[in-house]
């Protein structure tokens, strides 16, 4: 019988993490190990590889949400060790988004590490006979699987890009496709779900693999297909395609009535020394100039009285000040390192339902946004209900139920609202190219080489 040394180093990795319950990282499918799954992948083998889109699928997140948080006045982020938070992001000064920096380099190599992973797994499928292991609907199942994540996070990295667009087609490493606009790649992603929902429809009653509990209730083919449709939904609202959102909503998870706000999946998270901790959590106790994610002050000042969701923020006994910046909130959105970090939930459902409402039935819009609202504590919306009111009344309620899950930036931006992002420190006329500034995307990465 033939044995693969690094196959052996592989299982003993894994071994680990199975005992533990969390998922472990494996060096990379591009390392030496593929090798290890060339001739014939197994049932075993099949859920390590697994392990490792779930692994690397969590990268960078930290990063992420920081750019979206700090660029969309949702909160400040406070480093000692790196001002690039307090001046890049926020537009400082003379500062500009570097193309060769951690906050664009790092997020987006994570985000195409996991499709990479995930298209070696897919090629894999292609040129193995594997009926011998698994079934045909087994084999769907993991194909909708792997493509669902393959354009999560393909519009993870188009958030930060924008109109400077992704590759779409990454496939062959040695051929990589071209750049694409940000509307060819949105139609890209969404045909990539929809194919990936046509082979989970196909998947049969359970996959071969075990998912981690962040996909509690969406663990078999036909559930998993459900939050498929709703990160589709996402997706079409982007395009601002309204019949498309109602038409995912509704082969989706969404629940107007009666299901929890929080149903959804998940990123899981442990203090186990084998996986990652939530990247989000800062403790009170934590909290200095030095380490801090500090409440932008308008995310107080304009809530409504009674909002129960300002209990994503927790007061410091005082204020802490860095580079021009000064707050005595802090984001409390995690309570701890252990806490799950939502991909997609329902709230942000009722939300995407109301906002496809408000240019085809006003009064179903402002049913839902009253969902939302009364589950914050605060009473039916009383506002004007023409089209611009309404959805300014559903920004406002997807800033308060959406906070620091990385969403304000891409609402305001979609709806050409940037402008009305608050710039905490004003330029000085007498200074030239004195003040902050609200970007509007990054910068392609430098490591690209276009």
């Amino acid at each position: 019988m033939k044995i693969n040394i690094y196959k052996i180093l592989f299982f003993t990795v894994m071994i680990t993490m199975m005992v533990s319950c969390e998922v472990e990282e494996f060096s990379d499918l591009n390392g030496p190990e593929v090798s290890a799954f060339e001739d014939e992948i197994t049932r075993g083998d099949l859920q390590d590889l697994i392990g490792g889109i779930l692994y690397s699928s969590r990268l960078r997140l930290g990063t992420y949400y920081d750019d979206c948080g700090v660029i969309g006045r949702e909160y400040w982020r406070f480093s000692g060790s790196d001002p690039r938070f307090t001046t890049d992001l926020l537009g400082g000064g003379n500062s500009v988004l570097d193309n060769n920096t951690f906050y664009i380099t790092g997020p987006w190599a994570a985000r195409y590490r996991t499709v990479k992973n995930a298209n070696l797994i897919l090629g894999f499928f292609d040129t193995q006979d594997l009926s011998a292991q698994f079934s045909t609907s087994e084999i769907d199942a993991t194909i909708g699987l792997l493509r669902t994540f393959i354009a999560y996070e393909l519009l993870l990295n188009l958030n930060l890009t924008n109109d400077g667009g992704i590759r779409l087609d990454v496939a062959d490493e040695n051929n990589l496709g071209p750049f694409v606009s940000k509307s060819v790649a949105l139609t890209g992603i969404r045909a990539i779900l929809d194919a990936g929902a046509g082979n989970l429809g196909n998947g049969g009653g359970a996959f071969p693999f075990v998912l981690t509990s962040g996909f509690s209730g969406f663990d078999t083919p036909s559930s998993f297909l459900k939050a498929n449709r709703a990160i589709s939904a996402r997706v079409a609202a982007y395009q601002g395609d309204a019949s498309s959102v109602l038409n995912y909503l509704n082969s989706s998870f969404f629940s107007l009535n009666g299901s929890d706000l929080n149903t959804g999946i998940y990123y899981n998270f442990s203090e186990d020394q084998t996986d990652i901790i939530n990247p989000l959590f800062i403790s009170i106790g934590g909290t200095s100039a030095a380490q801090a994610r500090i409440v932008q002050p308008l995310f107080i000042t304009d809530a409504e009285g009674g909002d129960n969701r300002l209990d994503k923020v927790a007061q410091l006994s005082e204020p802490v000040t860095l580079d021009g910046l000064t707050g005595d909130y802090i984001v409390n959105r995690y309570l701890s390192n252990s806490d799950d970090i939502p991909i997609i939930r329902n709230e942000e459902l009722i939300l995407l339902y109301a906002e496809a409402n408000i240019t085809k039935n006003s009064a179903e819009a402002v049913i839902a946004l009253n969902i939302i609202r009364n589950s914050a504590g605060l009473g039916d919306y009383s506002g004007a209900t023409d089209t611009e009111s309404l959805i300014n009344e559903m920004l406002n309620q997807r800033r308060y139920s959406l906070y620091a899950e990385g969403h304000r930036w891409i609402d305001m931006r979609r709806y050409n609202k940037l402008d009305e992002l608050p710039i905490d420190r004003p330029p000085n006329p007498e200074v030239p190219d004195d003040g902050d500034n609200v970007w509007i995307q990054f910068p392609i990465p430098l490591t690209e080489n276009q």
